[in-house]
């Protein structure tokens, strides 16, 4: 109905017209996104014909997460819906990948079994910045790479290049390797081994052998590994001898074998699968039966 023949709706006629309650129209014009066009003779708020169109423009907007504010902002002209709307997509993305790493991290601790403090530390490392993982990152090249002139550059490049960044709209899969492999790369015992690798591979290996070869030493003995268990030479055998003998020259081969038990530790193994998973790539070959085959060989012949 309306008041005193006006044309103007009283707000429990605009709330039947609207089909919202009247407290929730009374509330919005109380937040000032629907404020009356006049007041009865009793004091009660009028509104015209326009409001109703205006009550289903806010229903909107609310329904679609916008606050008070940015529908006040509209319905005043200051701002169009396709620029509040964009706003809101923004929000919204940074909304769902903060959820995303919040459900990470609570994946993790309940499949793990978290303690209280490895909880806390899990959730830091999921919600550090890019520029804060970077000098994760570049804090672990320092401790494995750090005083070595001899190591191969190439080596430094190919490990920086596969600690790659997490992207801009991560999966929970890749936040959550990316908590893993920072714990694991800010981890004393795992640096030191990777260290000893790096020192191991920067060795001189004596004449015709460029110092810093790692990469072309590692995956050499890698494929002659997978030939030999191919061929099903046993690693005891004087073939055996012979096919590590091309490779590894006057190597210590005491020193050559700590080497590749170490590549070989699931931890070294799980830094290679977590770098791809951070990636978004399938993880490399850890290579462990030509590693456990490499191992066999050398073994002296009184430990055989």
């Amino acid at each position: 109905m309306t008041e005193d023949g006006t044309g103007l709706l009283t707000i429990g006629r605009l709330a039947r017209t609207t089909g919202l309650s009247v407290r929730t129209v009374r509330y919005w014009s109380d937040a000032g996104v629907l404020p009356p066009v006049a007041r009865s003779a009793g004091g009660y708020r009028l509104y015209d014909a326009g409001a109703a169109a205006r009550l289903e423009l806010i229903r909107t907007l609310r329904e679609l997460g916008l606050g008070l504010e940015d529908v006040r902002r509209v319905l005043a002209g200051e701002t169009t819906v396709a620029r509040v709307a964009a706003a809101h997509v923004a929000a919204l993305d940074a909304r769902i990948r903060s959820l995303k790493v919040t459900r990470a991290v609570l994946s993790t601790v309940a499949r793990r079994g978290s303690t209280a403090e490895e909880t806390t530390l899990m959730n830091k490392l999921a919600r550090l910045s890019a520029a804060e993982r970077g000098r994760v990152i570049d804090d672990f090249m320092e401790e494995i790479f750090g005083g070595l002139d001899t190591a191969d550059p190439d080596i430094r490049t190919r490990m920086r290049f596969s600690l790659g960044d997490l992207p801009d709209d991560p999966t929970p899969e890749q936040v959550d390797a990316w908590v893993e492999l920072a714990e694991l790369i800010q981890d004393p015992g795992f640096c030191a081994r990777m260290r000893e690798m790096i020192e191991f591979n920067a060795a001189d290996r004596g004449p015709g052998v460029a110092p810093g070869t790692s990469l072309w030493f590692m995956s050499r003995l890698v494929h002659l590994a997978g030939e030999a268990l191919e061929r099903g030479v046993d690693p005891g055998s004087a073939e055996a001898d012979a096919v590590l003998n091309g490779v590894l020259g006057d190597a210590d081969r005491a020193a050559v074998r700590a080497c590749i038990r170490s590549a070989a530790q699931a931890g070294t193994a799980r830094f290679r699968e977590l770098s791809a998973l951070v990636r978004g790539l399938d993880p490399l070959s850890a290579h462990r039966e030509e590693f456990a085959w490499v191992v066999a060989a050398l073994r002296t012949p009184a430990e055989r």
